[in-house]
C-alpha cells in the first residue's frame, strides 16, 4: 500500500450516475495518509435534490472515508457548489472529519497552500446559478453520450475518448474560461501571501507556476479520475488513476 504524506481530491459527485464510485473506492483502499482534504462536489446535492440515486457503491465511498479517518487519517471537508447545503453548518467536527469552508495546507518546508473548492470564482455561478445548473444539465448528457460513444468504441478496439473533455480543449470560450479561471485563482492566493492554491470545481486536473505561484487542480472522479498528492519530501504529483493497470500515470512539480 502507497503512504502519501497528504492527498487532495475533489469532484466525486456521489449521488449521479457519472460519478466513477468503484474506481474511487479502489484508489482508497490503494492509500493511506497523514491528512485527506476532499476540495469540494463529494456529494452532489444539485442532482440529488431532482432524484435520488445512491447505489451501494456510493454508500462504500463514505463507510470507507470514515474508516480510514477513524484510523487516525485526518480529514478535511472544504463543500463546493454542488455540495453547498453543508456550508450552512459552518466550521464543524463532523464525527472525525473537519467541516471547513477553507484551509491552509503547509509542506515539510513550510510553505503554504491555500485549499479551496473554486466555484466562487466561476462568474456563472457567483451570477447566474440558473445557468451554472443549464450547465451541469449539459455536462450530464455529454457524459451520457460519451458512454455510448465508448462502448462502441470499446466494440471496435478503440482506445477511451471524453466527449466534454474534447470540447474544452477545442471550443475557445472553454479555454479562455479554464485559462481565467487559473490565472483568477493564482492572483487571489497572491493577495493571501501563500505559496500556492489546490482548488477543483471546473474538472480539470493540473499542476503548474503560474506568476509565482503553484496552481494546483484535482481534476475530478467523473471521468478522469485523478487526485493530488504530497510526498513526505513535499514533492506533489497529480495522479490519473487507471485500475486496469492498478497503477496511476504521475505528473511531477
Amino acid at each position: 500500500m502507497t503512504k502519501y504524506r497528504s492527498v487532495f481530491i475533489s469532484d466525486v459527485h456521489l449521488g449521479t450516475q457519472a460519478c466513477q464510485a468503484e474506481e474511487f473506492l479502489k484508489f482508497l483502499k490503494s492509500f493511506e495518509c497523514e491528512k485527506l482534504y476532499l476540495v469540494g462536489d463529494i456529494i452532489d446535492g444539485w442532482e440529488m435534490h431532482k432524484r435520488m440515486y445512491w447505489p451501494q457503491a456510493h454508500n462504500d465511498v463514505i463507510q470507507k472515508l470514515l474508516r480510514k479517518s477513524r484510523k487516525g487519517t485526518e480529514i478535511y471537508y472544504i463543500p463546493g457548489n454542488h455540495d453547498e447545503f453543508l456550508r450552512s453548518f459552518g466550521m464543524q467536527l463532523l464525527g472525525n472529519v473537519n467541516l471547513v469552508p477553507d484551509t491552509v495546507h503547509i509542506s515539510p518546508s513550510g510553505k503554504t497552500y491555500l485549499v479551496i473548492h473554486g466555484d466562487q470564482f466561476d462568474v456563472v455561478v457567483r451570477n447566474a446559478k440558473w445557468l451554472a445548473h443549464v450547465g451541469s444539465w449539459a455536462y450530464d448528457v455529454a457524459i451520457s453520450l460519451n458512454i455510448v460513444i465508448n462502448k462502441t468504441r470499446q466494440l471496435l478496439g478503440l482506445p477511451y475518448w471524453s466527449l466534454s473533455a474534447w470540447a474544452k480543449y477545442k471550443v475557445k470560450s472553454a479555454v479562455n474560461f479554464i485559462g481565467n479561471y487559473e490565472e483568477s485563482l493564482t492572483e487571489f492566493a497572491k493577495s493571501k501571501n501563500v505559496d500556492g492554491i489546490i482548488c477543483g470545481h471546473i474538472h480539470h486536473a493540473n499542476i503548474c507556476d503560474m506568476n509565482g505561484i503553484k496552481y494546483m487542480n484535482c481534476g475530478d472522479w467523473v471521468e478522469s479520475c485523478t487526485a493530488i498528492v504530497e510526498h513526505y519530501d513535499g514533492r506533489f504529483e497529480l495522479l490519473r488513476y487507471h485500475n486496469e493497470s492498478k497503477k496511476a500515470d504521475k505528473q511531477t512539480l
